[in-house]
C-alpha cells in the first residue's frame, strides 16, 4: 500500500482569467477521489517564478524535453509579474492528499502533446498547443501545472511554501478597473453539505459564481471552530429570536389544536409565539453552529472552542465592481424553494440551513467575516511542512 502523499495543481493566470477554476476543480475531485486538503492564492514575485522555473524540467517527466522547455518558458513569461505594468498575476495552488496522490493527480491533469485526444484530461480540455505547418509553436497554454512524481512534488511545493507568506494569501492590487469604478470584496463560504463525500459540487458552485465576472483573490480550506461560528453568525441570533414569533405561535397553536381539538384565539397564539420564539430562535442558532462547526457551544468544552471544527468548507474572497450584489444574485435567497431557476440555492440547496453557500450581505459584513474566517491564514506552509520527511 502506498503512503499518504501531498500533491499540487497550479491553476495558471489564464485559467483563472477564463473562469475555468470550477471545471478544473470538479475534475480533480471527482476523478482522483483525493481529499482537497488546502488551497492558496499567490501573486508570484519574479524571485518565486525564477526559482520554480529552474525546477520545471525533469528527467522523471514523461513529456519530451521540448515540451518541458516550453512549459519552463511559459512559467517565466506568464506566471510572473506583467512586464509592462509590473502588476502581479493571480495564481491558485490546490493541495490534494491521499494514497498515491501525485500519480492520480497527474493522470487527471494529463500531458501536453501535439496529438491531443478529445477531453480525456484537464489539459486536453482546457490546454492548447497549436503548431504551424513548419512545426513552430503558434499558441501554447498548459492550463495547469503538476509534478510527475511524489519526490518532485515535495521539492516544488517547498519552493512555493517558502514564498507563501509574502507572495500568497489575500491578494492586493491584482484586479483591474476603470478610474471611475470602485472595487469591492465579498466573502463566499461553500458550506459543509457539499463535502459529505468526494463530489463535483464545490467546483460546480464556483462555476456558477464565475458568471459574475469577479476575480478570486483569496481561497482557504476551512474547518470553522465553535468560537468562529459564534462570532460569524452572532448577528443572526437576535434576528431568529425576534422574527419567528408569529410563525412559532401559529405552529404551536396548530399542534395544540390537533391534540386538544379546539383552536386557540389570536391573542393566545401571539402570547404563545412571544413565549416560545426566543427559545426556538436559540435552538435554530445552535443548529447552525453544529452544522458549520460540528458541535454546539454546549457540546464543546470552553478550552476547545478555538480548535478547528470537524466540518469542511471552502472560503473564497471575490473582488470586483459591485461584488456583493453580483454574488448574492447568483446565489439566490436563503430559502431554496424561493430561489429562482439558475441560482445556486435553487440548484444545490435543500433547506434554509442546508443551502449550499453563504455570501456576505454588505461590504462591511464581508470585511468582518473575512477577518473571522482568517482567509489570509497560511495553512499552506503547515501542510507542506507536515508532508516533508
Amino acid at each position: 500500500m502506498s503512503a499518504q502523499e501531498l500533491a499540487y495543481v497550479i491553476l495558471t493566470p489564464h485559467s483563472l482569467q477564463k473562469s475555468r477554476t470550477g471545471g478544473i476543480l470538479t475534475r480533480l475531485v471527482t476523478r482522483t477521489g483525493l481529499e482537497l486538503a488546502g488551497a492558496r492564492m499567490f501573486a508570484p514575485s519574479e524571485e518565486l517564478i525564477r526559482e520554480y522555473a529552474e525546477a520545471v524540467v525533469s528527467a522523471d517527466d514523461p513529456q519530451d524535453r521540448r515540451i518541458q522547455e516550453m512549459i519552463r518558458g511559459y512559467v517565466v513569461r506568464q506566471l510572473g509579474p506583467d512586464r509592462v505594468s509590473g502588476r502581479r498575476r493571480r495564481v491558485m495552488v490546490l493541495l490534494f492528499q491521499g494514497e498515491d496522490a501525485t500519480r492520480r493527480v497527474r493522470s487527471v491533469v494529463g500531458n501536453i502533446s501535439v496529438d491531443r485526444r478529445a477531453g480525456e484530461t484537464i489539459r486536453d480540455t482546457f490546454g492548447d498547443l497549436v503548431l504551424n505547418d513548419d512545426g513552430e509553436v503558434v499558441y501554447f497554454e498548459p492550463a495547469v501545472l503538476a509534478a510527475p512524481v511524489a519526490k518532485e512534488a515535495l521539492t516544488k511545493l517547498n519552493i512555493w511554501a517558502r514564498y507563501s507568506e509574502f507572495d500568497g494569501g489575500l491578494l492586493q492590487d491584482v484586479v483591474d478597473c476603470l478610474p471611475s469604478e470602485r472595487l469591492e470584496r465579498t466573502l463566499v463560504l461553500i458550506k459543509p453539505d457539499n463535502f459529505r463525500f468526494p463530489t463535483g459540487r464545490p467546483g460546480n458552485v464556483i462555476d456558477f459564481f464565475s458568471r459574475t465576472g469577479l476575480a478570486i483573490v483569496g481561497i482557504k480550506m476551512h474547518r470553522m471552530s465553535v468560537a468562529q461560528a459564534l462570532a460569524f453568525y452572532d448577528p443572526v441570533r437576535e434576528i431568529l429570536r425576534a422574527r419567528l414569533g408569529d410563525w412559532v405561535g401559529q405552529t404551536a397553536a396548530g399542534a395544540l389544536e390537533r391534540d386538544f381539538g379546539y383552536p386557540l384565539p389570536p391573542p393566545l397564539q401571539s402570547a404563545l409565539g412571544n413565549l416560545l420564539a426566543p427559545w426556538y430562535g436559540d435552538h435554530r442558532f445552535e443548529s447552525i453552529i453544529r452544522f458549520m462547526a460540528g458541535r454546539t457551544p454546549a457540546e464543546c468544552p470552553p478550552d476547545q472552542r478555538d480548535a478547528p471544527g470537524t466540518e469542511t468548507s471552502i472560503a473564497l474572497v471575490y473582488e470586483g465592481v459591485d461584488a456583493v450584489r453580483k454574488i448574492r444574485e447568483v446565489l439566490g435567497p436563503t430559502d431554496p424553494s424561493k430561489a429562482p431557476p439558475g441560482s445556486i440555492r435553487r440548484e444545490f440547496g435543500q433547506s434554509v440551513m442546508i443551502n449550499a453557500a453563504h455570501a456576505s450581505d454588505s461590504a462591511a459584513n464581508a470585511e468582518r467575516e473575512i477577518q473571522i474566517v482568517n482567509v489570509a491564514e497560511n495553512d499552506f506552509i503547515k501542510l507542506v511542512d507536515a508532508a516533508c520527511p
